[in-house]
């Protein structure tokens, strides 16, 4: 139900799905919550989207990187490239491995925002890593 929330980005409804599943003690799941985080990046709600990351811990959840993925990208959305790289080392402090869909999200958010420095030094960090930069990658670079 929260998925096709997505697909209508209905995130008041997502939302209130989530409380349901709390209030009918049923603990939402890690399925449940990325696909909300999903909804809200969809709606362009980068603040709900992160206050989900949070309230993950209530339900004793860790975010996976598909998680990450949809905060990153609501905050790019949102206009918050600092959120988007903040989110990004948040994701990798908590010994997540963000993958080339979490870097093209960071790199999307500051060339959004015409932050052409951030996002080449985003870029430039990749080499080092384990990722390797594809199409999109390369196509926000040149738009930044």
């Amino acid at each position: 139900a929260i998925s096709a929330c997505e697909k209508g980005t209905q995130w008041q409804q997502a939302l209130i799905l989530l409380d349901a599943m709390r209030d009918g003690n049923t603990l939402p799941d890690i399925i449940a919550c990325s696909a909300a985080v999903s909804t809200c990046e969809k709606a362009e709600r980068w603040r709900q989207a992160h206050c989900l990351l949070g309230a993950m811990r209530n339900y004793n959840l860790l975010p996976n990187v598909i998680t990450y993925n949809a905060a990153i990208s609501s905050c790019g959305k949102g206009g918050r490239w600092q959120h988007a790289i903040m989110t990004f080392e948040i994701a990798r402090i908590n010994a997540l491995t963000p993958d080339v869909i979490s870097q093209n999200a960071v790199i999307n958010a500051c060339e959004k925002r015409e932050q052409w420095q951030q996002a080449l030094t985003s870029f430039a960090s990749m080499p080092g890593s384990t990722l390797t930069p594809n199409g999109i990658t390369y196509s926000a670079i040149i738009s930044a």
